[in-house]
């Protein structure tokens, strides 16, 4: 039993008549007549009785009906459905992305996507590097957003934006009168992003670079939240690494303090598996993070809202050229 063969024998049932049903799909009356033969013989039952010139359904016709009609509605809201994703016009787009990333830099992104395409809806995970890492290696994820780099020879990975690390403390530490030497980092407690997330990791690799050994560092707290973390150190004695975005607020109104310390900036990366076919709203979703001038700021040292209006950021994180970040 076929698709078309359902249709041919509803275009009959419903003429009581194989001409006018021959007529009406523009086909061969045979045609028409061979479609129903198949159907009867298939199930070993007549659907038409045969009275005449004239031909009217049985009680199983009746019944191939109605499930022959809730069929062709489904296949054709189906065939539809697939014709949105392609088109754009409907689906959905799920993004994974790390927590600095999903919280400040993303929202506007998600905003322009969803004014190009308000029939997706948009999904988005949260999750820290690593874990995104591992969810589209295993196929749970297909397009995820990280930070720093990434290490998985199996992933592929394009760089979208710049972000810019700070060390902040409150101002109740020392280190707010006076900026500590390289070596001198072991003097204060710290409290740290998680090992995974890609702040941790960024911070890391710049103590490396420095020749400063990670472990040297008396870190008394591991907060998997980049909101929580900065709270700890604005009422503590602790130091912390934070992107520009997450701290903003707090340095303008005096909460916590900027430390002079030369970290590198850091890459934000969309990151996928190549050997994965995206779908029509991922690829279009790819297409705007990596072509788009709008959306793809030389630097991200300003707090985003998730309305997606970026404020005009402070002095102190304005790109080195002295001119605005892109929006």
């Amino acid at each position: 039993m076929t698709l078309e063969q359902l249709r041919i024998f509803v275009a009959v049932a419903e003429r009581e008549h194989v001409t006018r049903a021959a007529d009406h799909l523009h086909l061969t009356q045979s045609a028409v007549s061979s479609a129903v033969t198949v159907l009867e013989r298939e199930f070993q039952i007549a659907l038409f009785d045969r009275i005449g010139r004239r031909i009217a359904l049985t009680q199983a016709g009746h019944t191939l009906l109605a499930e022959a009609r809730a069929l062709l509605q489904r296949a054709e809201a189906t065939r539809e459905r697939l014709t949105d994703l392609r088109t754009l016009r409907g689906g959905v787009l799920h993004v994974h992305a790390s927590h600095t990333i999903a919280s400040y830099w993303l929202p506007a992104r998600l905003n322009v996507f969803h004014e190009r395409h308000p029939g997706i809806d948009l999904k988005v995970t949260i999750a820290n590097t690593r874990d995104i890492c591992l969810m589209i290696r295993s196929g749970d994820a297909s397009l995820g957003l990280v930070e720093d780099a990434v290490t998985d020879a199996e992933l592929s990975s394009e760089t979208v934006a710049t972000d810019r690390l700070l060390l902040v403390v409150g101002p109740r530490h020392p280190w707010a009168a006076k900026a500590p030497e390289a070596g001198s980092l072991g003097e204060s407690l710290w409290v740290l992003r998680e090992p995974g997330s890609g702040t941790r990791s960024s911070f890391e690799n710049a103590l490396k670079h420095s020749g400063v050994a990670f472990s040297t560092l008396p870190v008394m707290m591991e907060i998997a939240s980049n909101e929580a973390v900065a709270s700890a150190v604005e009422t503590g004695l602790a130091a912390t690494v934070l992107s520009a975005s997450v701290v903003a607020g707090r340095l303008e109104a005096g909460l916590l303090h900027h430390v002079p310390f030369p970290f590198p900036d850091r890459e934000f990366l969309l990151v996928r598996h190549p050997r994965r076919k995206l779908s029509p709203g991922e690829a279009a979703f790819m297409s705007l993070l990596l072509d788009s001038p709008s959306t793809r700021p030389a630097t991200t040292g300003q707090a985003v809202p998730a309305s997606g209006r970026e404020n005009a950021p402070p002095a102190w994180v304005q790109p080195e050229d002295g001119s605005r970040p892109d929006g």
